[in-house]
């Protein structure tokens, strides 16, 4: 990962996931397509959804955008998702990742130890498949791109100008 200087910096873009377990690499595919497009003040990292590392790589950082798998029920594949948390109102979400102790816990510690970015933005995409294996499924392929210009949108309309 990363290492942001402890003043803190420019933006950070996490994507959440492991590539071998089929949807559950969304978030590094789209980390991917935005290889080159975001100017050099914006942090592009890789996280297993750990939550003090998802807490160490946004602390400090006035915006966060987290792109992650998730499951839902009743499940609708490719279905995409997107919350803003401003520091007022981080207490009433509870994002579901497709990590047992993930997104939601490291939330929930990084607001009790004041650690939460300016804003974060959390986009995720319903999974069909968390299975052992490369390869995202026909659903959740085919919506990439759209995440991936979601989190460009985002990072414009948040004062950052994508390169």
């Amino acid at each position: 990962m990363t290492e942001r200087p402890a003043s803190g910096g420019g933006a950070v873009v996490i994507g959440i996931g492991n590539e071998f377990r089929r949807d559950d690499g969304a978030g590094p595919a789209v980390l991917a397509r935005l290889l080159g497009r975001v100017p050099g003040g914006i942090e592009l990292l890789v996280s297993d959804g750990e939550p003090a590392r998802l807490i160490e790589a946004w602390a400090g950082a006035p915006l966060a955008v987290i792109v992650d798998a998730v499951r839902a029920e009743p499940a609708v594949p490719g279905r995409l998702h997107r919350l803003v948390l401003h520091q007022a109102g981080v207490a009433e979400v509870r994002p579901v990742s497709s990590h047992g102790l993930g997104l939601d816990s490291a939330i929930g510690l990084a607001q009790a130890l004041d650690r939460m970015p300016g804003t974060l933005i959390v986009h995720a995409v319903e999974a069909a498949d968390l299975g052992q294996g490369p390869g995202l499924t026909p659903a959740v392929a085919a919506v990439i791109q759209m995440l991936a210009d979601a989190v460009l949108r985002d990072l414009t309309s948040q004062g950052t100008q994508p390169g």
